[in-house]
């Protein structure tokens, strides 16, 4: 909105010439973000608190999750809204992986929400059953998948990092695949949301990482330089990856231990998605599994656990899944645990971002 209010304008006034430039509509956004986040989290916790929209803490959990209970939770209403309206206003709405995009993010939010809504103001103790959410997010994957499959000149071809030739073009398939890459994601990061600040860390690594893939990947000339997939109009991405990391960075001050915000379906559902869509577009598809490695880890501690317990009749790999509860169990201190995992996330998403050079 800011952008094609005022971009037309720099004839007149040569200092608004800065809004054609994506970096400066990227940093403004991220801290137009940050600062919704940071001035309304106050009124949104107090909003919640007298709504009592309490977290529910797992029985057979860690026991010093039981002082918890009844910390507000739906929290990713505030994350939503923050990266919504900067991405409306700093953006060029013109590009329709912008859209694409916001959908993904707000249609994935609407489906935490109403999980949330139902589990924690209605008081249902499992909100929307599995099949429900799990046939709701791969309606709007599908839909996802379609939109981004018939956009001009976009590649069906999914990118093999390390590998220059090595691109397998799945035609109609990569609407599945589409499908697949954003439901996966958004399924990791909520299962990996169970600490205090423990997923929205991870999240805003990844959303920075990715920031630097719209960036490169939108430029033909960085493209061509470092040979991956040029995507016209995908640099205006880095807007909102840049307003994720934003109101990641805001969330995180009112959700850091002792969290007094939980981000609940809200958040993690939707911000596990919109990774999914950026990996697509950005065309860097597999290489969300090592960006977002931390997630994957953690989904396939459950994946495996339940797997086994299931084989063995009752015997487990893991103290407790997700994994972050397996290191509580074995006597880490909750802060230990989260500055860890982050750790782990930050060498992982470095990791990825040397793979532009090694082709």
């Amino acid at each position: 909105m800011l952008y094609h209010l005022l971009y037309p304008l720099h004839t007149l006034f040569s200092v608004l010439n800065v809004f054609r430039y994506i970096t400066f509509r990227t940093i403004y956004a991220s801290l137009t973000a940050f600062f919704i986040c940071f001035f309304f989290g106050p009124w949104v916790i107090s909003r919640l608190t007298r709504l009592q929209v309490g977290q529910y803490i797992r029985e057979d959990g860690p026991k010093s999750h039981i002082s918890k209970a009844g910390t507000p939770t739906m929290g990713g209403i505030l994350i939503v809204g923050a990266v919504a309206l900067s991405v409306l206003l700093w953006a060029d709405l013109t590009e329709p992986f912008v859209w694409i995009t916001l959908l993904v993010l707000i249609g994935f939010g609407a489906v935490g929400f109403v999980d949330d809504y139902l589990m924690q103001i209605k008081r249902r103790s499992k909100g929307l059953s599995v099949r429900g959410k799990l046939l709701l997010q791969t309606g709007f994957g599908l839909v996802a998948g379609v939109l981004v499959y018939l956009s001009p000149n976009f590649s069906t071809e999914v990118t093999i990092p390390f590998f220059k030739t090595a691109s397998p073009d799945l035609g109609w398939g990569y609407v599945l695949f589409t499908a697949l890459m954003i439901v996966g994601a958004s399924n990791a990061v909520n299962l990996t949301d169970g600490l205090d600040g423990l997923a929205i860390g991870p999240v805003i690594i990844a959303a920075t990482t990715y920031m630097v893939f719209a960036y490169v990947a939108g430029n033909v000339k960085i493209a061509n330089y470092l040979q991956i997939t040029y995507v016209p109009g995908s640099g205006e991405l880095a807007i909102l990856c840049g307003a994720m990391a934003g109101a990641g960075l805001g969330f995180l001050w009112f959700n850091a231990y002792p969290a007094e915000v939980f981000m609940g379906d809200t958040g993690s559902l939707s911000l596990g998605a919109t990774l999914g869509i950026m990996a697509v577009i950005t065309k860097q598809e597999i290489l969300l599994a090592l960006v977002g490695g931390l997630f994957v880890i953690e989904a396939l501690s459950v994946i495996f656990q339940v797997g086994f317990f299931k084989m063995t009749h009752g015997r487990r790999i893991f103290r407790m899944a997700p994994l972050h509860h397996h290191f509580e169990l074995k006597g880490w201190p909750e802060p230990k645990v989260i500055v860890r995992f982050w750790i782990i996330a930050i060498a992982l998403a470095l990791l990825a971002m040397s793979t532009l050079k090694l082709r």
